[in-house]
């Protein structure tokens, strides 16, 4: 994993898949670009003054395509993307999410696509 691949997945993600919900994404696309949105926000927290609210900012900017992210992520396991709102649950629903990308994805084609 060289950070070219981080910033490469980042840019198509952002750019291509903004607001796609459909199809797959396996689990190199998307914990790349999980690490990336991780990375940029934590920078930003140390960012004195500014840092909250520049970092408060950025996830609002990344909201679209983290679900995106997340609903392919969810249907590369065969899962619908609506179980993203597990992650409502107070204290353990994001940790539940996070766990539910965590297993490789169907090997063959499933109801929502081919494998990537």
């Amino acid at each position: 994993m060289s950070p070219q691949n981080v910033i490469s997945n980042f840019k198509t993600i952002v750019t291509k898949k903004f607001f796609c919900f459909e199809g797959r994404a396996g689990r190199a696309e998307f914990w790349l670009f999980f690490l990336a949105v991780f990375i940029v926000n934590t920078g930003l927290g140390f960012i004195p003054k500014l840092g909250a609210y520049a970092a408060g900012l950025w996830m609002l900017a990344m909201l679209f395509p983290m679900l995106g992210a997340f609903a392919r992520r969810l249907h590369d396991r065969g899962k619908t993307g609506w179980m993203q709102l597990i992650a409502l649950i107070p204290l353990i629903g994001g940790i539940i999410l996070l766990l539910l990308c965590i297993p490789e994805g169907e090997k063959g084609t499933n109801r929502f696509g081919e494998p990537i």
